[in-house]
């Protein structure tokens, strides 16, 4: 299957960040596996191919599925209210995560050979035509369409559109920071737990997340961080308590912080988080000083709803992934005491269903 004859596919792309090592190996650094690949071997992710002493992606522009979604479904809670982005995914993932919800993409590799090619360019297109109001890179891990990012988001900020980024986190500084420069505006991190959590699901380091949680807020971009609370797995109230800790320390009181609903996936059998477990996490962040905490995928619970950190004013009511009411004035200021929420962007009123 593989080979150099790839070279010749439009979305097999020599990779933006690698070093040469002797003996044609390379590093890769893309993400912080910083996978070292002898020649003619694959990455830990299976999306990097070391070609002749050279790296290259095998999914530039190859996209496994694509829609056009409300914001508030990645969830960005706080980023254009009422916005749609186009979304796009391809395939695999560098996290190890048994319960992973998307597993019909993010465990299976790409074929190059068979790769759905949609050129940055006519991705931008179909964007605009559906009158999106910017991009997302999701459903599985962003960071595998790093060098397609990078192309689709310059195109994407000359249009006058944001891009996002929905992510386990585990990308290098380097990339972030590359990320950021192309026109990145937000990027929401999935928390998987605590250190043991990290490192026995997901064959991952919990700190390097934080860490850049911590810098995507230095590099000024929006962020939202999520938990999705799993049974057995990050729901007991010291692992909550310590994701909320780091949560304060990495992003601050004002970052959102989504505790959202598990349900049975993949090669997880743990039944569905209760509600009252998700509650429990929603008091604990507030307790500790987190100012907007929500409850996610239970429809029509009360804490999908953004209030005042300040006053306690209702001020966007939300089902499911729906704005049903907005109440903010403008320069996203509160109608009761006046004072500015912390919301990127305006609300759009949405032209699509």
């Amino acid at each position: 299957m593989l080979g150099a004859d790839l070279l010749s596919y439009p979305n097999v792309h020599e990779a933006a960040l690698y070093q040469a090592l002797p003996s044609k190996k390379v590093e890769c650094g893309t993400c912080e596996r910083r996978c070292v690949i002898a020649e003619d071997q694959l990455g830990f992710c299976k999306t990097r191919q070391n070609i002749k002493g050279r790296l290259y992606t095998l999914v530039y522009g190859d996209v496994s599925t694509s829609s056009a979604n409300p914001i508030e479904k990645k969830p960005f809670f706080h980023f254009w209210p009422g916005s749609y982005a186009l979304t796009i995914g391809t395939w695999s993932c560098n996290f190890t995560c048994p319960w992973c919800q998307n597993f019909t993409l993010s465990k299976f590799p790409p074929n190059p050979r068979k790769a759905t090619y949609i050129s940055p360019k006519e991705l931008i297109d179909i964007t605009l035509r559906k009158q999106c109001q910017g991009t997302s890179i999701s459903f599985n891990e962003p960071t595998l369409l790093f060098e397609y990012s990078l192309d689709v988001f310059r195109l994407a900020r000359s249009k006058s559109l944001y891009n996002t980024y929905v992510s386990n986190g585990y990308l290098t500084l380097e990339a972030l920071r590359m990320l950021k420069d192309a026109g990145l505006d937000a990027i929401k991190f999935d928390i998987k737990g605590d250190k043991e959590a990290y490192q026995k699901y997901c064959a991952a380091d919990a700190s390097i997340v934080w860490r850049n949680v911590a810098e995507a807020k230095k590099l000024g971009l929006h962020t939202e961080v999520v938990t999705l609370v799993i049974p057995g797995v990050n729901d007991d109230e010291e692992c909550i308590t310590e994701i909320v800790h780091h949560h304060l320390k990495a992003a601050g009181p004002q970052t959102p912080l989504h505790f959202t609903q598990y349900y049975p996936a993949y090669k997880f059998a743990a039944p569905r988080t209760p509600v009252k477990t998700l509650e429990n996490a929603h008091e604990i962040a507030k307790r500790e000083g987190a100012q907007y905490v929500y409850v996610g995928n239970v429809p029509g619970h009360k804490w999908e709803n953004t209030h005042c950190h300040n006053c306690g004013e209702l001020l966007i009511e939300r089902y499911i992934f729906s704005v049903t009411r907005h109440r903010l004035t403008p320069g996203n200021k509160c109608p009761n005491c006046r004072i500015e929420i912390p919301i990127t962007g305006e609300y759009i009123k949405p032209l699509l269903g």
